[in-house]
């Protein structure tokens, strides 16, 4: 039984589900049928922020236009990123899109017998027009995807609160305020701003 307690929140993002032939054929899901949620995400990363709840909005948005009408099939994606593995938030955004998509990067899983193979299907520092780039690896459907999350700023109080935080001045209430105002802003990204164009911007590719 978790202990887990989690934000309210997390229950009302949308789910995805996928179907992982490799879950299928090794009898870990009935079909190979996967259902992820945001918490999935979080416990990942092993925090809840607006980088990690986009990483999640924007491959839950890529997949389903790349399999309209159907389960999206893990690890038949592969997913190029904008940046650097190690510039900035790219590497936890990798992570995320990784564990929906089932791409990995060079240490992931070799196949079996030349099947299912996950690794080397993320690939970093690609020529491309937004941060990054999703392809079914069967047909080659390919959708570009980014975030502007300056278009859901933080509460005006949270800045202050951050650095008492971080400079080990706040007190009590001070950091339960924070951390209220912090996930406040991940709610705002992931339900009120999901099918914001402004917010999560994507592009099928021709």
């Amino acid at each position: 039984m978790s202990s887990e307690r989690f934000p309210a929140f997390f229950e009302q993002v949308p789910r995805l589900m996928v179907r992982d032939p490799l879950a299928d054929f090794l009898g870990a899901a009935e079909g190979g049928v996967l259902d992820y949620g945001y918490a999935d995400a979080v416990r990942l990363a092993g925090h809840s922020c607006p980088t990690v709840a986009s990483a999640y909005a924007l491959a839950h948005h890529a997949l389903t236009r790349l399999y309209p009408g159907e389960l999206p099939v893990r690890g038949n994606l592969r997913v190029s990123f904008q940046h650097p593995l190690d510039e900035g938030v790219t590497g936890v955004i990798a992570a995320v899109v990784g564990l929906l998509t089932g791409s990995a990067q060079d240490g992931g899983f070799k196949g079996i017998g030349g099947q299912f193979v996950r690794r080397n299907l993320q690939a970093f520092g690609a020529q491309q027009p937004l941060a990054l780039r999703f392809t079914r690896s069967d047909s080659g459907a390919t959708v570009d995807a980014a975030s502007e999350l300056s278009r859901v700023p933080p509460h005006p109080e949270l800045p202050e609160l951050m650095r008492h935080c971080m400079r080990g001045e706040a007190d009590a209430a001070q950091a339960r305020r924070f951390g209220e105002l912090w996930q406040q802003r991940v709610a705002r990204i992931l339900l009120e701003h999901w099918d914001d164009p402004e917010v999560f911007h994507l592009s099928s590719v021709a």
